[in-house]
């Protein structure tokens, strides 16, 4: 009784390792991301073993029944994804805990994986990196998190759709200079692409291309260089505080409660702690 974490080919069926292709054939079961996409996969390699869907929607749900089945009947069960390896920005984290904890030994068939495809093409020499899967969608959040990344001062490895990589390289080229990028897609496959350079020289590609809307993207990022605005070390003063201070400068209570909110303060705090100076005012003065 036995989970196989399996990978598969992220785009050539030829990088099928044949023990993947052994394991699969002798499990009892395979857990598949998309069951129609592990369809085509298992018909090109003669694998007969059912499939059954475990994917990001219902992993929660269907990994206790999988667990408690390999338990009852004692079965060996294989876990994939669409591409890849399963748990890599991909579901299978669940059943794997879930297989663990019950004292069901994990397995990984190696092979795949994008990430580290990405990084091999690079002509990067990272003494370290950091994958961080797919970025926040919001600019606020996109841009605190490149931030975030670019102070690790190392390598930093994106997955991204083909509609938002144009956004998310736009995004580092106004939050990152001195970033130098290897943007892959279509990896393995006939038109497998790498595009060199910074950010604005990656983004000029993109626009000039009128099929970059097309394939799955790896973004793989050298940030050793990236000059970073300085941060403005945190006041230990109360909001109160520092509204007060701000109009003892001249400032109207307003313009202060804009200035900090300028610096990063949330609005709603800013709004209570003008409230309560307003109120603290306006007791001395009928005191």
């Amino acid at each position: 009784m036995t989970l196989y974490v399996v990978a598969t080919p992220i785009g050539n069926l030829s990088d099928m390792s044949p023990r993947a292709v052994e394991t699969l054939k002798r499990v009892a079961l395979i857990a598949a991301e998309d069951t129609r996409v592990t369809m085509k996969l298992t018909a090109h390699f003669g694998i007969a073993a059912p499939l059954v869907s475990c994917h990001q929607h219902n992993e929660k749900s269907r990994a206790p029944g999988i667990v408690e089945r390999m338990l009852r009947e004692n079965i060996d069960v294989a876990l994939v994804t669409d591409a890849g390896t399963p748990a890599i920005s991909d579901p299978g984290c669940e059943l794997t805990r879930l297989a663990a904890e019950a004292g069901i030994p994990v397995l990984a068939v190696a092979g795949p994986s994008a990430c580290v495809a990405a990084v091999s093409v690079s002509g990067f020499d990272f003494p370290s990196f950091t994958f961080y899967g797919f970025p926040p969608r919001e600019k606020k959040d996109l841009t605190a998190a490149l931030l975030k990344a670019a102070r690790a001062g190392n390598g930093a490895v994106f997955h991204e759709s083909p509609h938002r990589v144009k956004a998310l390289v736009a995004a580092m080229a106004e939050t990152l200079p001195g970033a130098k990028l290897s943007l892959s897609c279509d990896l393995t496959k006939l038109h497998e692409l790498t595009l060199r350079g910074t950010p604005e020289e990656i983004l000029a590609a993109l626009e000039a291309n009128d099929k970059s809307e097309k394939g799955e993207y790896c973004l793989v990022a050298d940030l050793r260089n990236v000059r970073l605005p300085e941060e403005k070390p945190a006041s230990s003063a109360s909001l109160e505080a520092q509204l007060f201070d701000l109009t003892l400068q001249g400032l109207s209570l307003r313009e202060a409660v804009d200035v900090l909110a300028g610096q990063g303060e949330k609005k709603n705090a800013l709004k209570a702690a003008a409230l309560r100076v307003k109120q603290g005012a306006e007791a001395l003065l009928q005191g």
